[in-house]
């Protein structure tokens, strides 16, 4: 069975993942969605071209990847694209948000990732995508934003390490680097500062049809837009204790 599996595909990027991807690739005989609100995979399910099976169940807990491995193995899954597209926010100091947002934001966007990974890994072959949800966050430290552009920093070193990592098995793996999108994110991590609220935002649309293009051409990061690529050239050119000098006034973290 060919399948394309994505993680947070209830909303944001994941869910639009979740709607361009049957359109890319013809030949997949289910979507494999999962995510927590039971109800909005159901929609998903009913607006999809194809089969979708759900999994609705929160990654920071073990229960779901004890079921999609089952299923899994049941299936005898060809995976031709992984999307770990699930992660959340917050924004703020560091010694004003609770500690257990901070572990969650852990370990939902680093553990939950890497775990879903070794997981699908067996059921991955030549030709097969991997595409890992960072952010351009990833490309300096943020003050006012620490634990998340950290855990994506994680993210992106993991991706691009696994992709030569993979490389000998015919797996390309993408991080995908967008910078600020018109999602619910922002509901959950509190709105961005000053010009960063609007100047800099991409649709959700945009970034995954790039990340898709990305993909196919096996690229090794995807970035949407001209502002975050050039924010990614001016990463590696600037010194971090700088990098992050400058971040924390953009932010506003005084």
């Amino acid at each position: 069975m060919r399948i394309a599996l994505i993680t947070g595909a209830s909303s944001g990027l994941g869910k639009e993942f979740a709607k361009q991807i049957p359109r890319l690739y013809k030949g997949l005989d289910e979507l494999w969605a999962v995510a927590r609100r039971t109800e909005r995979l159901k929609k998903l399910e009913q607006e999809s071209p194809i089969p979708v099976r759900i999994f609705d169940g929160d990654l920071n807990r073990d229960y779901i990847y004890e079921r999609i491995g089952k299923e899994l193995e049941k299936q005898s899954a060809d995976i031709r694209m992984l999307v770990n597209a699930a992660g959340f926010g917050k924004m703020g100091k560091f010694e004003d948000i609770p500690l257990a947002d901070q572990l969650s934001m852990v370990d939902l966007n680093c553990r939950g990732l890497t775990k879903m990974t070794g997981i699908c890994l067996p059921y991955l072959s030549r030709g097969s995508r991997i595409l890992n949800v960072a952010s351009a966050a990833a490309f300096s430290p943020q003050p006012g934003f620490a634990v998340y552009a950290a855990g994506k920093a994680y993210v992106y070193r993991f991706s691009t390490a696994l992709r030569t990592e993979l490389v000998s098995r015919g797996i390309m793996v993408t991080a995908v680097c967008p910078g600020p999108v018109d999602t619910e994110f922002f509901q959950v991590s509190g709105e961005l500062p000053g010009a960063f609220k609007s100047g800099f935002r991409k649709t959700a649309p945009e970034v995954v049809k790039t990340a898709l293009r990305d993909a196919v051409r096996g690229r090794a990061v995807s970035v949407c837009g001209g502002s975050m690529k050039a924010a990614r050239l001016g990463a590696k050119m600037v010194p971090e204790p700088l990098l992050a000098y400058l971040m924390g006034r953009a932010n506003q973290i005084r």
